[in-house]
């Protein structure tokens, strides 16, 4: 029996620093996203929040890693940071669950499906949607 104890510890201890260097710390991931997003938004200026996007301003859809669903349309670039953010990853697919409308609104739920499995994953809540756009760059 205490050799399965030692074995079962000895392989607990191989395995934790692979799950460290495959899992990494949250903050770091969090950093991560923030610091892509702050990239992206390098050069442009947040303008006021907008309760909801029509089907033409969310053609173009990019998820930042545990931190932001991002939108483009045309010149402008709008972020939204959903409660439960820290489950946003790149590789899941979401759905949106819309009713009564075309638009996406604050509020609206969107459940995160992994993309490879199929299996449907945790449900996170629409924020605001903050425009960003580039400064006119005319001379006075």
């Amino acid at each position: 029996m205490r050799k399965i104890e030692t074995l079962t510890l000895a392989a607990a201890l191989c395995a934790a620093p692979a799950y460290a260097d495959n899992h990494g710390d949250k903050a770091d991931k969090d950093s991560k996203g923030e610091a892509e997003l702050a990239e992206l938004l390098e050069g442009y200026v947040a303008g006021e929040p907008v309760d909801c996007l029509s089907r033409h301003e969310r053609d173009r859809m990019q998820i930042i890693d545990r931190t932001a669903i991002v939108y483009r349309d045309g010149d402008t670039i709008y972020v939204n940071r959903p409660r439960g953010a820290g489950f946003l990853d790149k590789w899941d697919v979401p759905v949106f669950r819309v009713y009564g409308t075309t638009k996406i609104c604050r509020n609206d739920q969107v459940e995160l499906v992994d993309r490879a499995t199929r299996m449907a994953g945790p449900v996170i809540v629409l924020g605001d949607f903050v425009p960003y756009t580039k400064p006119d760059n005319e001379e006075g």
